[in-house]
């Protein structure tokens, strides 16, 4: 690739947009890919104990099958978006794809705890090729308007409708055949992906330029720092010197980061993005709402199992509700956002997510799932449904093509961060209040759960205030600069 002294200051042309039918098919495949790492997210919790079991894990060492996938997700997220915008993203995606997969492979055949630590981490680092260069993909190749808000819909609605399913497909795997399948199951998938990826995606213009390597190491240093202290917060508390050590280093790395892109010709995250006001509201607010929605999650999964004794599969069906709801309200977004523009979707949706971690916050220990849990799934599916996709929409408006990949990776790095960081803020308070609660061991884990899920409708709330406050919702247009009227 070569790298000329002085970047493009224009990018190039794309082709022609495909066809409707085409984009059906174009859609159907980058969704697929994009499920393989919302389902990855979940399917491997329910098998935890039978992977402790065979492979030798020790307990403290068992985190580290979901840590090892999700310091590499988080930290390489940006540097994967701007791989895309630089080499093509469907080359990217398609690498990624079969990086994941392999790993998948490689994770499946473990013999031992090392060998599914480096097989998970390297999944991590596929699916950090995956996640932000299937956003970019849609955004090149559906036009703003109903059609990208169409498409935008489906694709919002795979990460939760993944984590719900990833969750019944590890019980189903583990309990009919082994606990190996939550990761060979993405072999086929993902091979059949990489065959059509080239038959039915068109490949976006290559962006010539030098890469911006100072911001690429960094960044991913950052925020792998960052990552990692969130995850020690959540298991050891925040007065754990290793956490505290992790977050001196991620501010620091993160200020040289901030420095770097401000003077780099070609960075790898534009601090132009944040000069429109309403695609900042939106960067906000995709930092805030998984940082309130990850962690009630969690605690919903310790309830349905610790609390209701439900086995994993039923667990995983108790999010069915909240599944089929938001992928119902997805339907209706598209068509809503073209009537009402992003705000008012958005102000309702926030509205019931606060009011959903509110109701859980008032949980009793006798409490069953019909009383307790049914109201605040059904209220938590459709203000996802109603949020996120408006969310997409308002940051991705106005985005030049050559910057679509960095937009994309941006965004999926503040929402893997601020669900990192709210369940880690979270599980920091369950931990102090079921320090001092008594009575039974389900009685305590409840109080301790209502207590997190209260912190979580403040989360939720502060998300609302944003949209409110910050958020314009008057609509963006695309201008030759790429950057929208606010």
């Amino acid at each position: 690739m070569s790298t000329p002294s002085a970047p493009s200051t224009t990018a190039d042309p794309l082709p022609a947009p495909p066809g409707p039918a085409r984009l059906g098919t174009v859609l159907i495949v980058v969704v697929t890919a994009y499920l393989m790492v919302g389902v990855d997210s979940t399917v491997v919790n329910v098998a935890l104990p039978d992977i402790q079991q065979d492979l030798g894990f020790s307990p403290t060492g068992l985190s580290w099958v979901l840590n090892a996938y999700t310091l590499a997700f988080g930290g390489l997220l940006l540097l994967g978006g701007r791989v895309g915008d630089i080499v093509g993203r469907r080359r990217t995606l398609t690498i990624g794809v079969l990086l994941f997969a392999s790993s998948s492979l490689l994770g499946g055949l473990a013999t031992d705890s090392a060998w599914l630590l480096a097989a998970r981490a390297l999944q991590g680092l596929g699916a950090s090729l995956i996640a932000p260069n299937t956003l970019a993909l849609i955004t090149t190749n559906f036009p703003e308007g109903p059609r990208r808000h169409h498409a935008l819909g489906i694709y919002t609605s795979m990460a939760g409708i993944g984590a719900s399913t990833g969750v019944v497909v590890g019980g189903m795997l583990t309990s009919w055949a082994s606990w190996r399948w939550s990761l060979l199951i993405n072999v086929p998938i993902g091979a059949a992906v990489a065959l059509a990826l080239p038959r039915f995606v068109g490949e976006t213009p290559r962006h010539a330029g030098r890469f911006d390597a100072a911001g690429a190491l960094t960044g991913t240093a950052g925020m792998t720092s960052l990552v990692y202290a969130f995850i020690r917060v959540s298991s050891d508390g925040w007065g754990d010197l290793q956490a505290l050590w992790g977050f001196s280093v991620a501010a620091a790395l993160l200020a040289g980061f901030t420095l770097v892109e401000s003077r780099a010709e070609q960075p790898i995250m534009p601090l132009r993005l944040f000069a429109n006001r309403d695609r900042a509201g939106g960067y906000a607010g995709v930092l805030l709402l998984p940082a309130g929605m990850f962690g009630a999650f969690y605690f919903l999964t310790l309830i349905s199992q610790r609390v209701l004794d439900y086995s994993p599969l039923r667990a995983g069906f108790a999010f069915l509700p909240m599944t089929l709801v938001m992928f119902t309200v997805v339907r209706f977004v598209p068509r809503l956002l073209g009537r009402l523009g992003a705000k008012p979707l958005l102000l309702t949706g926030m509205a019931l997510l606060v009011v959903a971690a509110g109701w859980l916050s008032r949980l009793r220990p006798g409490d069953d799932y019909v009383t307790g849990l049914l109201g605040p799934l059904v209220l938590m599916g459709a203000g996802v449904g109603l949020s996120f996709m408006p969310l997409n929409a308002t940051i991705l408006a106005g985005v030049e093509p050559r910057e679509a990949g960095a937009a994309s990776g941006l965004l999926q790095t503040l929402q893997w961060l601020g669900g990192t960081l709210g369940l880690s803020v979270l599980v920091t308070v369950f931990g102090t209040a079921t320090r001092h609660a008594t009575g039974s061991p389900s009685a305590v884990l409840v109080h301790g759960a209502a207590r997190a899920f209260g912190v979580g409708a403040l989360i939720a709330l502060a998300a609302l205030l944003v949209s409110a406050f910050v958020i314009t919702g008057r609509r963006t247009e695309r201008t030759g600069k790429g950057e929208g009227a606010a």
